[in-house]
């Protein structure tokens, strides 16, 4: 199984991400996108595999996003794609993409609709919140 993680070690959810995927004895390529932003291309590739809004991928938080006045609905989606480009953590993530598809991984146990290998063991999130039983299965909310 090949597995490509667009990951922020800073961020939990992203670190969440990483893990559940190891948890199925793969180790991914891991492309921390704030050192090695995608480029403009394979940003839009990536959106468009994932069939998303350009704005849903657009990170608020911790972001130069209202400095941008990005919130100004007469931005179009090229531009935004340029200001992505041009600040990389405005990209959100996780974004993993797998044989079985490309998705922006929030929360983390999205990643398991994309992963076509089971769940090893037992996993909790960082915050303490099981996703997977020690069977290796997905823990029902």
């Amino acid at each position: 199984m090949n597995v490509t993680i667009y990951h922020n070690p800073q961020c939990g959810t992203s670190r969440n991400t990483l893990e559940l995927i190891r948890n199925t004895g793969v180790e991914p390529v891991i492309i921390e996108y704030l050192i090695n932003p995608p480029s403009r291309e394979e940003l839009v590739d990536l959106i468009a595999t994932m069939n998303i809004p350009v704005r849903e991928l657009l990170r608020k938080k911790g972001t130069p996003y209202d400095e941008l006045n990005l919130a100004d609905p007469t931005l179009s989606d090229d531009s935004l794609i340029d200001f992505m480009i041009q600040h990389p953590i405005l990209i959100n993530r996780p974004i993993v993409v797998t044989e079985m598809g490309t998705k922006l991984c929030r929360p983390s146990e999205a990643v398991l609709d994309i992963l076509s290998r089971s769940q090893l063991k037992e996993f909790n999130k960082e915050d303490g919140e099981k996703v997977i039983d020690q069977e290796g299965r997905r823990v029902s909310r």
